[in-house]
Order: structure tokens, then C-alpha cells, then sequence
């Protein structure tokens, strides 16, 4: 097992001055840095936690509509490879325009999912038909992300996308399919985990948006939310 170096030595090894700051400034920034390394190192045990699960339990064999109009099984979202990604968005038929937030996320999605596809599987999953899906991927300039439709509500509804009222939920879901059987891996498991006073967040949280906000003064503040229009 590597022995790895305390975090507060290794701040305060490469935390160095830029113009100015002040002697209180660095000592805040140095002690900061060593909390942000032990972040680091907890991001990554549980990342290792996460790869470490037991198989999760064997998906039903559901139905999806693909761009051309064919109707295919989930593990056909899979390609040539063995996990697949999927992200069930707030589209539905009901709908005028997707959610914001769900636009803000596959925004940040479609560009790196062309260095992702080389490894993984990533596909988009909405209620609504294919064509209205990309046709609002379309206005946004996205050009990489695989759009889908589910046929019937059983998979969103199974896998905690649509509620028993109707309204609908992102879900971010993963799925492995060793032998050929596809097993569900891991869910963001989102709702009602936040904190008070938080809004409700992944653990951790995917979106780059909030992620670079959080770098800042303000944070993510209470008041704003992403729009598709400004």
C-alpha cells in the first residue's frame, strides 16, 4: 500500500504567493489546499468503493424507440461496449421545452461524450419522440449525444424518472452487461439526500456548472437557477 504524504505537508510545500497576497491570505489559502487534497482523496476512495460493488440487480428487457424509428431492447444502447450511461431527462410529451437544469447538464455532456463513447456507451432517454428530442438538441448545437425514446412509462417510472403523479425526475443511471444479461451498477439516488438548506443534488454533484460556481465567492447562491434563454 503507498504511504501517502499528510495533506497539510503537501499544501504547505506547494502553496505559493501570488502578487500580493497577504501573509493572512496564504495561511487561509494554505490550509484551504489541504482540505482540498483530503477532498481529493476522499473523491477518489469513493470512487473506488464505487467500482467495488457487487452486481446490481438484472434489468427487464425494455423497449426503446432509436433516431431511425426502430424499436430496440437496453442492452442494444450498449454498442460494442460493456457499461453503459444513461440519462433520463425532463422532456416528456407534456412538456413545452425540456428543464433547464437537464439542458444545462447534457450542454456540458455532448461535447466530452465524443472522447467518452471510446470507452463507454452514453445515450439520452426521454419521453417524448426522437425527432422532438433532437430537434431541440439541435438548437442548442449539440452534435454527439444519442437521443432515445422509451416506449411506455415502465423504465422511467422503475428506475425513479417519473413519478406516480406524472411529473418527471432526471435520473443518471449506469448498467453493465456481463455475460450479456444488463445489470444496473449505480444511480445518482439523488432525491432527498441534500442537506438543509441545500437544493437537491447528486453525490457527488456531475454538472460543471454548479462545480465552477462553487469555486467562487458567491457559490451557487439560493435565488438563481439556469434558463435555456437569457
Amino acid at each position: 500500500m503507498t504511504t501517502l504524504t499528510p495533506a497539510a505537508e503537501l499544501a504547505e510545500k506547494n502553496s505559493h504567493p501570488y502578487p500580493n497576497d497577504s501573509a493572512e491570505y496564504r495561511r487561509a489559502r494554505t490550509a484551504l489546499l489541504a482540505e482540498e487534497i483530503e477532498l481529493r482523496r476522499h473523491i477518489e476512495r469513493v470512487a473506488e468503493q464505487r467500482r467495488a460493488l457487487p452486481p446490481g440487480g438484472a434489468a427487464p428487457d425494455y423497449d426503446f424507440i432509436d433516431a431511425n424509428g426502430k424499436t430496440i431492447k437496453l442492452a442494444d444502447l450498449f454498442g460494442q461496449h460493456t457499461t453503459l450511461v444513461t440519462y433520463f431527462w425532463m422532456y416528456g410529451p407534456q412538456r413545452e421545452r425540456p428543464c433547464p437544469m437537464c439542458t444545462a447538464f447534457l450542454g456540458a455532456l455532448d461535447i466530452p461524450s465524443h472522447d467518452l463513447t471510446q470507452r463507454i456507451a452514453v445515450a439520452v432517454i426521454g419521453r417524448s419522440p426522437v425527432a422532438r428530442q433532437l430537434a431541440f438538441a439541435r438548437e442548442r448545437g449539440w452534435r454527439n449525444l444519442q437521443f432515445y425514446q422509451c416506449v411506455g412509462d415502465a423504465f422511467p417510472r422503475d428506475y425513479r424518472g417519473l413519478a406516480p403523479d406524472g411529473s418527471e425526475w432526471p435520473a443518471l443511471d449506469v448498467w453493465t452487461r456481463p455475460g450479456g444479461k444488463v445489470h444496473h451498477f449505480w444511480a445518482s439516488e439523488l432525491g432527498g439526500t441534500q442537506d438543509p438548506g441545500q437544493d437537491p443534488r447528486g453525490a457527488p454533484d456531475p454538472t460543471p456548472l454548479w462545480n465552477i460556481l462553487d469555486l467562487t465567492p458567491a457559490g451557487r447562491g439560493s435565488d438563481w437557477y439556469p434558463k435555456l434563454s437569457y
